[in-house]
């Protein structure tokens, strides 16, 4: 199963997003999207990274509504643009990053603040190097470069928030139907008889199946030996290449609908996920009532096959969902569901490929590298960091828990893929073959500048500032002289 832990802090984007989701999901009637965003604009939503609330106006709400309701991708079209000069710096010349970088290859064990004093002390010396800068930005430019304190005990312990959220709803129970194909799919688990595999073992399948709220199309079934985040990705992503991706998504609180691989998928692929109250049924009517024409047909004509196998099992609920129950008048809606989902109105978008939708349903963590072999541990299994990237302190990975053969290296900022990464294979490693280390965006070796004085900046400025108050040193040297040591040794040595 998923792994579950602490939900991480929202974005921008997905902040935005969820207030102006359900609009995307149900499209209000003409002439009806001022009041909702009225409604939107008088609620408090908690600010992504400070623990405030704080409320959007109409026509902010309006504008987000537009822009994500053509989109193919709505939390990309709602996120933040990043600045023209991202990654660009113009605080520091040229010079004086030389002489940062020949300090810093000198003294690799001094602090940050060591290395900021003596900075602008150089700069005192020597104006033409440039402007003096700020210890902030002696920190940020050592930091981007990889010039960590050599030797240094970090603990980059990472906070966590706690998700203890109990939806107390006091509303009649009412019977809902969405206006539109693909607006809401309903998605559930379901145990059903005893099934036996190629080895002789028995188990109790499950089935997953993912309905449409308004066609009751059966948008994708299949049976599991077990209900595990890894088997809903699995019958999820079948599910979006066969009828497109919904804009929102009703569950219940199963661990497997709450691992942080699937939370994560559908945020990344801008799908609403709502789950139903705990010990409340009733709010996935749909899904109960499919349950059981499933129960009654299939497997009631499954119950003289022995021994029944989870591949004869998905053949056969395959060949009734297809050629029966999708091609079926459905009785609530007095039609067939795949006439109905045909007829529209459809507010689904295009399923991205394979690829995108497994880098999406997969948990997105941050590691420190360790700097003597460039690895990280993920579920205490190591992975080996490109060598490009071994000037980076702190890495963002993105892995799925059930599969740990690969991971990936993605940027902070975009979580878009940088490289793939793979477990170390320590046999491998062990014929002692090594490549070459490749470039990286900026290299610490080689100083650009005269390091034949030993005398730091500083405690050189501190000497000349000493000379010039004309005051005598403030100690007595004390004068030993040849004589007096040489009778004191003799003297020792007759006491011995």
């Amino acid at each position: 199963m998923g792994k579950r832990s602490n939900i991480p802090v929202i974005t921008w984007a997905q902040l935005r997003f969820s207030i102006i989701g359900g609009l995307l999901a149900r499209p209000p009637c003409k002439g009806q999207l001022g009041k909702e965003l009225q409604i939107l604009a008088s609620q408090h939503y908690r600010h992504p990274s400070e623990d405030r609330w704080i409320t959007f106006g109409v026509s902010t709400l309006q504008r987000w509504y537009y822009k994500a309701l053509n989109a193919e991708d709505p939390i990309k079209a709602l996120d933040r643009k990043l600045r023209s000069d991202a990654g660009k710096t113009k605080v520091m010349s040229p010079q004086l990053l030389a002489a940062l970088k020949s300090q810093y290859q000198r003294y690799p064990d001094w602090s940050y603040k060591l290395h900021s004093d003596n900075l602008a002390a150089l700069v005192e010396q020597q104006p033409q190097l440039g402007d003096p800068v700020s210890y902030s930005t002696v920190i940020r430019r050592m930091q981007q470069r990889g010039w960590y304190k050599k030797k240094s005990k970090r603990r980059n312990l990472r906070p966590g928030q706690k998700l203890a959220a109990q939806r107390l709803e006091h509303y009649e129970v009412r019977s809902f139907e969405s206006e539109y194909v693909n607006a809401l799919w309903h998605l559930d688990f379901h145990k059903a008889r005893r099934i036996v595999d190629v080895n002789g073992q028995w188990h109790t399948p499950v089935a997953l199946c993912v309905l449409d709220d308004r066609s009751r199309l059966c948008c994708h079934i299949q049976w599991y030996l077990n209900e595990t985040a890894q088997a809903l990705y699995h019958g999820l992503m079948q599910a979006f290449h066969k009828r497109g991706l919904p804009r929102s998504l009703m569950t219940d609180n199963g661990g497997a609908m709450t691992a942080d691989e699937t939370q994560n998928g559908l945020v990344r692929l801008g799908i609403t996920h709502d789950t139903t109250l705990p010990y409340s049924p009733y709010q996935n009517g749909k899904q109960e009532a499919f349950w059981g024409q499933l129960e009654g047909r299939v497997i009631k004509m499954l119950s003289r096959v022995k021994p029944l196998t989870l591949e004869f099992l998905n053949q056969a609920s395959q060949a009734w969902i297809e050629m029966e129950y999708n091609r079926s008048r459905h009785e609530e809606i007095n039609q067939a569901p795949v006439e109905r989902f045909v007829k529209g109105p459809n507010v689904s978008r295009p399923s991205p490929d394979t690829e995108m939708i497994r880098l999406a349903f997969t948990i997105l963590e941050t590691r420190i590298q360790r700097q003597s072999d460039g690895t990280i541990r993920i579920n205490n299994i190591r992975f080996e960091i490109p060598s490009r990237f071994r000037h980076l302190r702190k890495v963002h990975v993105r892995y799925r828990s059930w599969d740990l053969s690969m991971a990936y290296l993605v940027d902070q900022r975009t979580a878009n893929p940088l490289a793939r990464i793979y477990p170390q294979d320590k046999i491998k490693n062990s014929n002692g073959y090594r490549r070459s280390l490749q470039p990286v965006a900026e290299d610490a070796s080689g100083a650009g500048i005269d390091d034949s004085d030993p005398i730091p900046p500083l405690l050189r400025k501190l000497l000349a500032d000493y000379a010039a108050s004309g005051l005598p040193p403030a100690y007595i040297p004390k004068e030993e002289s040849l004589l007096s040591t040489t009778n004191q040794l003799k003297e020792n040595n007759d006491e011995q």
